[in-house]
């Protein structure tokens, strides 16, 4: 892959060049999360691409934003829509592609238009805005220091617990997206592969009935079965403990055979004698042992 540099603002279409891709942030809940920019963006462009065309009507009804031409883009027509949207752009029209709530690009096919643009050296401009995920981390109470967006989990149990598992501890907070019907059978899986861990149950986000609710995962569960699962949820979900941290730092090296973890500190410069204690250390074995297994 070769490098690229895009300069966002330096190459308008009125000088005989491409337009732009505009990733724009709508409202998650409050109308009042719309920005002025976005505003602004979405009443200048030659193209909407919307996920959903019926919900993004209201919204520009509501601002007063005439759209010029409005673009069906979704999951089921993103392989047809998307190269007619990149050829407008090419042709010199600037594009804005909104999601349903939220920034564009993140659980939506939104990244596979931007993927497209960037081959054809479109610049690509975000203008930020609401966010679910991080709305709920920072006013969460758990760390924010380090988090790892999920999103979706996988339906099947046997692959949704596989894949928390594979999160290491070091991930910080763990961010997710669920549907309410699915919100008590996600908290179970997460119970089963992870155990004991602190969770926030974040609903309804920046609408008239947000709400909070924080605790252990089984409490969560428990909450949910006196108080039905209402509107779509972001679950923040503690990351590990220091101790877990730790012994994934001691144990990096458990799926290499003994060859393999002797190169890798020889690739660090150190000598083959020094790796291999280097490597009994770590394994709590003899010297002797490294070496006989090397033989």
């Amino acid at each position: 892959m070769s490098i690229s540099s895009q300069s966002s603002f330096q190459s308008p279409a009125s000088e005989g060049g491409p337009g732009a891709l505009y990733l724009v942030a709508t409202p998650i809940g409050n109308l009042e999360d719309m920005t002025y920019r976005a505003v602004r963006t979405l009443s200048e462009c030659d193209i909407i691409a919307a996920e959903d065309t019926r919900q993004t009507r209201k919204l520009l009804t509501h601002f007063d934003i005439q759209p010029k031409q409005l673009f069906s883009y979704h999951e089921h027509n993103k392989g047809a829509s998307g190269p007619e949207i990149i050829r407008y752009i090419i042709e010199g029209k600037n594009a804005a592609i909104v999601s349903d709530a939220g920034l564009p690009a993140i659980s939506d096919p939104g990244s596979d238009l931007v993927r497209l643009a960037i081959a054809e050296g479109i610049p690509v401009i975000p203008v930020p805005g609401a966010n679910a995920a991080l709305s709920a981390l920072i006013a969460s109470g758990l760390s924010t220091e380090r988090f790892t967006f999920i999103g979706f989990l996988p339906r099947e149990k046997k692959d949704a617990v596989a894949l928390l598992q594979s999160l290491p501890a070091s991930a910080g907070s763990l961010l997710f997206y669920e549907s309410p019907h699915r919100i008590k059978k996600t908290l179970s899986f997460m119970q089963e592969a992870l155990g004991h861990r602190r969770a926030v149950l974040a609903r309804e986000l920046t609408k008239r009935y947000e709400e909070f609710t924080r605790g252990t995962l089984q409490e969560c569960m428990e909450w949910l079965e006196e108080h039905p699962p209402i509107g779509e949820y972001c679950v923040v979900l503690e990351g590990g403990s220091q101790e877990e941290e730790q012994k994934e730092r001691d144990s990096w090296w458990q799926s290499m055979s003994i060859e393999d973890h002797v190169a890798h500190y020889e690739e660090t410069g150190l000598s083959r004698k020094d790796a291999m204690k280097k490597v009994a250390s770590d394994r709590g074995v003899s010297k002797r042992d490294i070496y006989n297994a090397l033989l």
